[in-house]
């Protein structure tokens, strides 16, 4: 895959995650306490199993072609720039992992607020990497379009 290539598919799985993360984090999550205790729990489930393709797949685009940037890149986009593309991809897959996974997987088994509460504040970590990272790829795309006489 040629580098301009793997710039665009980087660009955007990353601003596909950011749109989702910022509706996930405005919209969704701030409703999770008003689906009812009654029913929470299997919500909770259905949330995840359904977020999960949703998620992963644009996730695993994004790491790929990260990993991609730091071996084949467009001269525009200096080593350090992709080395830190890299690194907040990877800073968002930790926070997943270790902070809303968990989150989720405790919620599976009934509404908990101290849960609740930390999946929406830790959430802020990947909206404002994604975020972050989609400013990244915009400038690497802006240093790739020709630019007018």
């Amino acid at each position: 895959m040629n580098a301009n290539a793997l710039v665009l598919l980087n660009a955007m799985s990353t601003w596909y995650m950011v749109g989702l993360i910022w509706m996930v984090q405005i919209v969704h999550y701030k409703m999770f306490d008003r689906v009812g205790e009654d029913v929470f729990a299997r919500y909770a489930m259905d949330h995840a199993r359904l977020i999960t393709p949703i998620v992963a797949i644009p996730m695993l685009i994004e790491l790929a072609t990260a990993l991609g940037l730091l071996f084949t890149r467009p001269t525009a986009m200096p080593w350090g720039w992709a080395v830190f593309g890299l690194v907040l991809v990877g800073l968002i897959w930790i926070s997943t992992a270790v902070l809303q996974v968990p989150a989720h997987e405790k919620l599976a088994n009934g509404f908990q607020a101290d849960v609740y509460s930390t999946l929406v504040s830790t959430n802020w970590i990947r909206t404002v990497l994604w975020s972050i990272r989609g400013l990244l790829m915009a400038w690497v795309v802006w240093q790739l379009l020709p630019t007018q006489p």
